[in-house]
């Protein structure tokens, strides 16, 4: 792989290195070579110069994952224009704000998608083309823009973030911040063109983009999208058909994995909890379940990328137990997004990000002397250029030295090994002082098989773990009730009084097994269920504001945002968690477990 100073160089390097590679296929369709993406690209780019874009020029790509997807993207920023990606997970009223803000000209869109978006905005568009086809869906100009061959710090993306806390930001991101972050990763995990991924993540997330998109294209690789959400039905023939040897994954998909068909199992009773609580047994549990996955992943699987949000600690001990060749990574929006990784190779570490990768550095701000943890702020030639229209947002978001700040509290042991406790903005500060972090206590609410997702808060002085069952697991209770109370669905309102009666037995038991887990100052006095999922943002991450007595004041505050496109404020995105599948995975064919 040659290094490159801009995407410009990074796609030329590529289509003349490896021409006659498959670049993009789509999985039961088309193979797309790396020529053939070069050819596509200049029609592409020569579509928007006619309808008088020119560098300088947003454009905006509103699309499901495709091969198309990247031959739009690089035809926008090897023309020198910038790309604006958007969460397909946007509301209709968020997409027409995030394209009016952009000042987008031209947009690339799918077609399930483009019913989203609205008349007005549509209309207000020099030019629309469709990604399935790139056919011309409506066009309102004509004229001759002008391309221009970008230097390292022209601007080439605007991500817009969906923070936790209010209103989106655009991250800009230069060429060089994207290209040095794919130079970067193949000093942390070569890959070459022998290397295949499947594609599962949107490409509109940073993560996927750089490190499931550009990175491979720039050594050569291949990547294979799947038409249809990637339930277990579509998931499991694609891994067996295209055998990756690296697959990029949200937490989420390997915990429910763990849960639903390991953990479950083997504390189901007195018997299998005894077996498991043996550390040899386990082990050897643990090395059976890693080989039944790594056949279902391929066989081929040499790297197991998992991202976008803290793994559970249990979860990894498994990873390490069953020799899964796991890798995991540290990164933002903001720095491209890779800042530290820990690949197959390396000691592991349970719990850590790994180390800085390296042309990078990181280091403690605001070092709390007694728990060695402080601000994680980072310098790096990937960070950011800022965030668009939002000066105020870009100076809060650099140290006086020119560091980014992430707004992550973490720990760095001798070794250089970075260990992440939470958010800044989430941290809780207990009655004596104690820092208590919520990401912490959730991780381990999380593992329980009667919970589908949690958050922590305080109340009243208290620690109090709000909680949405995971509906599998209540469902096969119920079933196995009526067994034992011997009636069917349609008498089950004659026992609604032992049924909630079993689901607080339920959250005590969460309660005890949480607090046993747990240092004494972030123990929970309180399980309350809520019947609806959390509210999320476009990258599910839990709107958080909504359930901690802020909501009110937020709300308020975001909806000044189409007022006033200059001022934005809010949280950054930073390692949030994308929307990877729809409903379910597995270890077999006959075995799923729902992923969020």
């Amino acid at each position: 792989m040659r290094a490159s100073n801009t995407l410009y160089e990074l796609l030329e390097n590529s289509i003349k290195e490896y021409k006659d590679n498959i670049a993009y296929s789509m999985f039961g369709g088309e193979d797309v070579t790396y020529a053939e993406v070069g050819r596509r690209v200049a029609i592409v780019q020569q579509m928007l110069l006619d309808a008088g874009l020119g560098a300088g020029d947003k454009v905006a790509i509103l699309s499901s994952n495709m091969p198309n997807w990247g031959v739009c993207y690089f035809a926008v920023v090897s023309a020198g224009m910038v790309a604006v990606p958007i969460l397909p997970d946007f509301t209709e009223k968020e997409l027409d704000m995030l394209i009016r803000h952009s000042g987008a000209k031209a947009l690339f869109v799918s077609d399930k998608l483009f019913t989203k978006l609205s008349k007005e905005t549509v209309a207000m568009l020099d030019i629309v083309i469709r990604t399935k086809n790139l056919g011309i869906i409506s066009q309102r100009t004509t004229g001759k823009g002008v391309r221009r061959v970008p230097q390292p710090d022209d601007l080439a993306v605007i991500i817009y973030t969906s923070g936790t806390m209010s209103r989106p930001k655009g991250v800009m991101l230069t060429h060089y911040n994207l290209a040095s972050n794919v130079n970067m990763m193949y000093g942390l995990f070569p890959i070459d063109e022998h290397d295949s991924m499947l594609s599962v993540l949107p490409l509109s997330h940073t993560y996927e983009c750089t490190v499931g998109m550009l990175y491979p294209f720039a050594a050569g690789g291949r990547v294979t999208y799947l038409e249809k959400p990637p339930t277990a039905s579509i998931l499991l023939p694609a891994l067996r058909a295209v055998r990756p040897t690296c697959f990029l994954i949200v937490p989420l998909i390997i915990e429910k994995i763990y849960r639903s068909q390991i953990y479950a199992k083997f504390t189901s009773n007195a018997f299998w909890r005894k077996v498991y609580g043996n550390d040899f047994l386990r082990r050897q549990i643990h090395r059976l379940a890693g080989r039944r996955l790594m056949k279902v992943f391929g066989g081929r699987l040499r790297f197991l990328g998992i991202g976008g949000a803290k793994l559970n600690t249990q979860v990894e001990q498994f990873l390490v137990e069953s020799r899964i060749p796991y890798a995991i990574g540290y990164g933002l929006t903001e720095t491209a997004p890779m800042v530290a990784g820990a690949v197959p190779a390396m000691p592991r570490k349970v719990g850590s990000t790994g180390r800085a990768m390296e042309g990078l550095q990181v280091r403690l701000d605001n070092v709390n002397p007694e728990t060695r943890q402080g601000e994680i702020v980072i310098n790096s030639p990937s960070m950011m250029k800022g965030y668009y229209k939002n000066e105020a947002a870009t100076a809060e978001a650099f140290t006086s030295d020119g560091w980014f700040r992430t707004g992550d509290l973490g720990c760095i042991d001798e070794d250089g090994v970075i260990y992440i406790k939470g958010r800044l903005k989430n941290m809780i500060v207990g009655p004596s002082g104690e820092n208590i972090y919520p990401e912490e206590i959730e991780s381990v609410l999380n593992t329980n098989t009667y919970v589908s997702e949690s958050i922590v808060t305080q109340q009243d002085g208290h620690l109090v773990a709000l909680i949405h069952f995971d509906k599998d697991a209540i469902e096969k209770l119920k079933g196995e009730l009526m067994e034992k109370w011997e009636i069917t669905r349609d008498d089950w309102h004659r026992k609604v009084g032992e049924w909630n009666a079993k689901k607080e037995e339920i959250k005590q038991e969460i309660m005890r097994y949480v607090n046993s887990k747990v240092n004494k100052f972030s123990r929970i006095t309180e399980v309350v269920e809520e019947d609806a999922e959390f509210e999320k943002t476009p990258t599910q991450k839990i709107r958080r504001f909504k359930y901690n007595g802020n909501a009110a004041k937020e709300s308020d505050a975001a909806a000044e945002w189409p007022a006033s496109s200059d001022a934005q404020t809010g949280e950054r995105d930073g390692g949030a968690v994308p929307k990877p599948v729809s409903d379910e995975t597995a270890l077999d064919s006959d075995a799923s477990g729902k992923v969020r």
